[in-house]
């Protein structure tokens, strides 16, 4: 560059330089090189230094705010669910052999999203597969809860309802299946039910921490709101139980659009979380033996109850001879759900089994489970 003229204007002895040097550089393919380069600088997001610019910041504190804004509801909620009712289980609806563990590996504790959706909903949109996300695993085998409906004893309302929790074994896709099986069979204990009739689920899928439940035909029914929240948990509590996951919230779809009204009550246009337990699963319930179940003489009875004082009332009925026996027992801790059980020697005949709480207030019986039993 030592022809260059100094009284020549700075840009243009830049651009001289510049082009004297860029006849210097032979072309190459770099791209490799580029690539290399790029991967090996990539880093999670925990990583990254905190000198982040200020636009990367703003962009991060809404993502933040939406996310919040999106799951968290009026409605406090809690880390639960599946493992309140301990190991133990009842008949299932397909009428499977009973198994104390599930198939399914059971997924670390982590804040659980907000019970019901926010006040302001997004616009309905049609969701594409890639907002679905990805579909479950196909297994040969696996044993997964599925929740039905039973009457809250003591409750002036018809409608009201507890959660209970049966195992079923499936092969395919585990929460699909645990959803056709909560939509369109029969639970064994006569004293649960289904308001789902008539639903057709197409596909669970995940994606970013939302579970879709995309439906070919929602149900058409309409019930009141109390029966509708508890009606729609029982979608949650399935589904979040058949993938070992409570905390991902549940998108529910029909042929792929958000927005439509759950039995005419509950919005779906955005994910719905898990409610607290105590709120929508049944305060007291026998998880051994089933329905159905053919025993010896002397029973042992297990079970889960969320009691005051840890109390759990029982009342043995031959269902021949009117034989009675009626006693109590102790969960292992009082106000919070907790296993019990007792043992008892039975005659030869039909039994039904009661577990039931009895209020503090005025001694009227507030929650129950039975379950009827053949002793030979």
């Amino acid at each position: 560059m030592n022809d260059q003229n100094p009284n020549e204007p700075f840009d243009e002895l830049m651009r001289k330089a510049l082009r004297d040097e860029a006849d210097r550089i032979e072309p190459a393919d770099a791209l490799p090189e580029i690539r290399a380069r790029a991967h090996s600088q990539r880093r999670p997001v925990a990583r990254r230094p905190w000198l982040l610019t200020a636009g990367v910041a703003a962009l991060g504190t809404a993502a933040a705010v939406g996310a919040f804004t999106v799951f968290n509801g009026g409605q406090n909620t809690a880390n639960d669910g599946d493992a309140v009712a301990g190991p133990g289980t009842t008949a299932t609806a397909s009428g499977v052999p009973q198994s104390r563990t599930p198939s399914v590996t059971k997924a670390s504790p982590s804040p659980v999203p907000a019970t019901l959706p926010p006040t302001t909903s997004p616009a309905v949109k049609t969701a594409q597969p890639t907002d679905r996300g990805k579909p479950e695993q196909s297994v040969s085998s696996a044993v997964v809860p599925v929740y039905w409906l039973g009457q809250q004893a003591g409750v002036p309302k018809k409608s009201a309802a507890r959660l209970y929790r049966t195992w079923s074994k499936v092969s395919g896709r585990p929460a699909e299946e645990a959803v056709r099986i909560m939509t369109t069979k029969q639970p064994q204990d006569p004293d649960y039910y289904s308001v789902w009739r008539g639903a057709a689920v197409n596909s669970v899928t995940r994606s970013d921490g939302v579970v879709t439940v995309d439906f070919k035909q929602l149900p058409k029914t309409t019930l009141d709101a109390d029966l509708a929240s508890v009606a729609t948990q029982q979608l949650i509590y399935t589904v979040q139980g058949a993938l070992a996951d409570d905390s991902s919230a549940v998108q529910i779809t029909q042929q792929g659009r958000a927005g439509q009204k759950l039995f005419g009550q509950v919005d779906t246009s955005a994910p719905l979380g898990r409610a607290q337990a105590a709120d929508v699963q049944a305060l007291v319930w026998i998880t051994s033996p089933g329905e159905g179940s053919v025993t010896s003489g002397k029973v042992t009875v297990q079970g889960t109850a969320n009691a005051f004082e840890a109390t759990v009332n029982y009342q043995l009925t031959n269902l021949k001879t009117r034989e009675t026996k009626t006693s109590f027992t102790s969960t292992k801790e009082g106000q919070k759900f907790s296993p019990f059980s007792f043992s008892v020697s039975l005659s030869p005949g039909p039994w039904q089994i009661e577990a039931y709480l009895i209020s503090d207030a005025d001694g009227s019986i507030t929650n129950t489970d039975s379950k009827t039993i053949l002793v030979k």
